[in-house]
């Protein structure tokens, strides 16, 4: 690319993501499902062409450090050489496959700008239902208390303390790295509700109890093909995988919580798309009750929920 205005700039990344490896760039995980939009590697030239776009002004805003909007006043104007340089290596990266997150840096979530890294998983969207049922079971003026297990960048711990202030959030993950970040971006976000315990899941948190219990644990199954798709190659592989059928984690969390869940407590967390029933026997298994399964804008599996009491819980009888 040798252009070096901002119009040009873009036209010429535009061109050569849209023609780079879509199944490298575009696979979201499995996380999502094979079948999902994102998820089919069958982007039509159009789609290919927008998010090629959208990916390059991004990665220019990035390298220029300006808004969407300065691009657009400035479409004419002449980009030094070593800014140049710097976005051209951006969209190498990108067009063999690194994602988009972890060369920018950033990632929003629940509207929160999240500073990102490869230490941990790249927020995204799906996880946003998560966020959402929990808000359901968490009163805005009680202290409640939550645990956000594995909580990585932090997104879900600080999407609900965000939301919640009057709550105390605990945010555990077994990574000294990944909680090094979460504390970056609560400070970052000026949230001082959110404490942090490096923990594999509850086993630094003896005698501690809570009122939400929230996790988006690893669940895909070791050896899925997945793995080696798009974003999945760049991610931390303790943050994607969990045992032969990916329900190890989501085993260990259902196993444990209930010791660690207050009278009328609610447990949470994300899953795969068709793991939703062995999630829900799982549960059983463990004597939760009020077991139900949560679907995603595109009908898929998404989150399950329980209480640890059999009669109505207690969050549910406290006007929101």
């Amino acid at each position: 690319m040798s252009a070096s205005t901002v119009r040009a700039l873009l036209a010429d990344a535009t061109a050569v993501l849209a023609h780079a490896d879509a199944g490298a760039r575009f696979t979201e995980p499995a996380l999502a499902s094979p079948a999902s939009k994102r998820g089919r590697n069958e982007l039509r030239p159009c789609e290919d062409s927008a998010e090629a776009r959208r990916e390059a002004e991004l990665l220019l805003q990035h390298a220029l450090r300006v808004d969407r909007a300065w691009l657009f006043a400035h479409a004419d104007d002449e980009v030094a050489v070593v800014l140049a340089g710097q976005f051209h290596c951006y969209v190498s990266r990108r067009a063999t496959g690194e994602p988009l997150a972890y060369i920018t840096g950033r990632r929003e979530f629940f509207s929160l700008d999240l500073v990102v890294t490869p230490d941990v998983l790249i927020p995204r969207a799906e996880t946003e239902l998560l966020v959402e049922a929990a808000l359901e079971k968490i009163p805005r003026d009680m202290q409640v208390r939550i645990a956000d297990l594995g909580t990585g960048s932090g997104a879900i711990a600080l999407a609900l303390a965000h939301e919640r202030p009057q709550a105390h959030v605990l945010a555990v993950d077994a990574s000294a790295a990944a909680l090094a970040l979460a504390r970056e971006n609560a400070r970052r976000l000026g949230l001082a509700n959110v404490e942090f315990a490096e923990s594999d899941w509850f086993a630094a948190l003896a005698g501690r109890k809570f009122d939400v219990v929230v996790s988006n644990p690893p669940y895909i199954a070791r050896g899925d093909a997945h793995l080696e798709q798009g974003d999945l190659r760049f991610e931390p592989a303790l943050a994607l995988s969990s045992g032969a059928d990916g329900l190890d984690a989501i085993r260990t969390i259902a196993r444990d919580a209930r010791v660690h869940l207050a009278p009328g407590g609610w447990l949470l967390f994300e899953h795969g798309y068709d793991q939703g029933a062995a999630v829900r026997d799982i549960l059983a298994a463990h004597g939760y009750a009020h077991a139900a399964t949560l679907r995603d804008l595109e009908g898929r599996d998404r989150v399950s929920r329980a209480s640890r009491d059999g009669a109505r819980a207690m969050l549910d009888q406290v006007g929101q």
